[in-house]
């Protein structure tokens, strides 16, 4: 453009801002018009506005689309290209309007979308314009300075009262800015690079999207398949467990079942023996004879433990638990025999021998002795498991007053065992080491010798082996004696025999009146 023959060059500027900072813009331009070094023309181009200013013979031609706060990104962009494309020989100059040095979220959204749509080198070519027609800001903020320091310091100030002033140094920076970056300014080359960069850097995000999507799903995978092989492990050691204590079970019920068929076995053998005894023994072989005495307090459980012995010896394995409730106290002797352990043994049941003072009752002991003739061979002394009293601690002087001191090496401890429901009960060996010095005092007195037997039905196959046991120690001692009874000097044998008839025939009369009652 030539004016006055000069040659000057017109700088097509886009306007970036709202309608509120454009109107602003419009309102202090008008208010300038009467400087005769400044002049402008406002026109319209499409759907641009468009503001031709000539000041101080330099020529700006400022496009502006409308931008209003409420549009979308996608339509903002397309306001601000546009505005570039009415500019038909290529803008110069970017143009950032903001109010009285207020820079708010709106302009830096402008200043996003400018950046996106044209590019980083846009801001090369951004000159910053404040708009100071009311009150302004004593301070810029942070990121107002932060653009400003992007933009190498272009900022200016305008108002109306200087506003043709402030438009001259506006030119001048428009001339420092293509003067450092190029003469022609923002070009359609450098929006074309731009767009193919926006479009490679697209490209490049969707494929590092579709790489981290690709790597979530992996890792997600690799999550899943950890947290299947958790809980298959888990699964497989509950299924370990429960095969385990199906095993433990299992081998607990195994054992249970062989404990119970070697308590049959040995019943049957024990049947077989008895048998055998039954046809080849006889009634007068005397040497085959065993005779037993059971002592203790009342409650100790020797009549439990005698019918227990019995049962044993008959092969019975009773089913019935009231079969194993405890017996009334025996108010007299009474005899058993049966054939057990290879032998006839005799059985004699007794009450208490002596009174709380220490007394012996004559009668009973004479009673006792002679019941057990050919004997006595064995002295039956039972305790009651957990149940040890005074009287209990004395017995082996009572017993040496009344048999002799001879009969200490007769003896037997039997342990009666009445808690049969205990799972797991205790050993009758643990139970002896941490008994009472008393205690232990007697059964050393009895030679350490002491068996136990379990009189409840839940311990019903296992007194099979404890009874054996106890048969085949009571045979050891009498034979570690030569089968010889253990002989108590107060009574003759003659005196003995004659009680014994005597008791037999009071039995026999007792028998005989029941009988007479029964048939009445």
């Amino acid at each position: 453009m030539s004016h006055n023959g000069v040659t000057t060059t017109r700088h097509m500027v886009a306007v970036i801002a709202t309608v509120e900072e454009w109107s602003s813009l419009k309102s202090l331009l008008r208010d300038s018009a009467g400087d005769k070094d400044h002049r402008s023309t406002f026109s319209s181009l499409g759907s641009n506005q468009v503001c031709d200013l000539t000041v101080h013979g330099h020529f700006i031609s400022l496009h502006y689309a409308d931008l209003k706060q409420d549009m979308t990104e996608e339509a903002i962009s397309n306001a601000i290209d546009g505005c570039f494309m009415s500019c038909t020989d290529g803008v110069s100059i970017f143009l950032l309007l903001i109010q009285g040095g207020h820079y708010t979220k709106r302009e830096r959204r402008l200043i996003e979308i400018l950046q996106a749509q044209f590019g980083a080198e846009a801001l090369k070519y951004l000159v910053i314009l404040s708009l100071e027609d009311g009150k302004v800001v004593d301070a810029l903020d942070d990121a107002l300075m932060e653009l400003i320091n992007v933009c190498d310091g272009r900022y200016c100030r305008i108002t109306s009262s200087a506003a043709g002033h402030k438009m001259r140094a506006l030119l001048e920076m428009i001339d420092y800015t293509l003067a450092e970056n190029g003469v022609s300014g923002y070009t359609d080359t450098m929006l074309a690079e731009a767009r193919k960069r926006s479009t490679e850097d697209s490209a490049m995000m969707m494929l590092k999207q579709k790489v981290r999507e690709a790597e979530e799903k992996e890792q997600a995978f690799g999550q899943l398949v950890q947290q299947q092989e958790e809980r298959r492990a888990r699964e497989m050691e509950a299924l370990r467990l429960k095969h385990a204590e199906e095993r433990k079970k299992e081998l607990a019920e195994r054992k249970q079942y062989e404990t119970k068929r070697e308590g049959l076995e040995e019943a049957v053998m024990s049947h077989r023996a008895m048998l055998q005894l039954q046809i080849t023994a006889t009634e007068d072989d005397e040497t085959k004879k065993m005779s037993v005495i059971l002592l203790g307090l009342s409650g100790s459980g020797k009549t439990s433990a005698k019918n227990l012995i019995l049962e044993r010896a008959y092969n019975q394995y009773s089913a019935n638990e009231s079969s194993h409730e405890i017996p009334q106290s025996t108010l007299t002797c009474e005899r058993e025999e049966v054939f057990a352990a290879g032998r006839r043994l005799i059985l004699v049941d007794t009450p208490e021998l002596w009174d709380e003072d220490g007394a012996e009752n004559l009668e009973l002991v004479k009673d006792c002795l002679a019941l057990s003739l050919p004997g006595p061979h064995v002295f039956l002394l039972v305790l009651q498991v957990g149940r040890f009293t005074q009287g209990e601690s004395e017995m082996m002087g009572h017993l040496q007053k009344t048999f002799g001191r001879e009969v200490a090496e007769h003896a037997i401890v039997l342990f009666v065992r009445f808690d049969g429901n205990q799972h797991r009960p205790q050993r009758i060996n643990d139970y002896v080491a941490g008994a009472h010095s008393a205690l232990q005092d007697l059964l050393r007195k009895c030679g350490s010798r002491y068996y136990e037997v379990n009189v409840t039905k839940s311990q019903n196959a296992l007194s099979y082996p404890q009874v054996k046991d106890l048969l085949s120690g009571m045979n050891k001692l009498v034979a570690s004696h030569g089968e010889r009874s253990c002989s108590v000097r107060r009574f003759s044998v003659q005196e003995l025999q004659e009680r014994k008839s005597v008791i037999e025939e009071r039995q026999e009369g007792v028998l005989e009146v029941n009988y007479l009652l029964r048939e009445a």
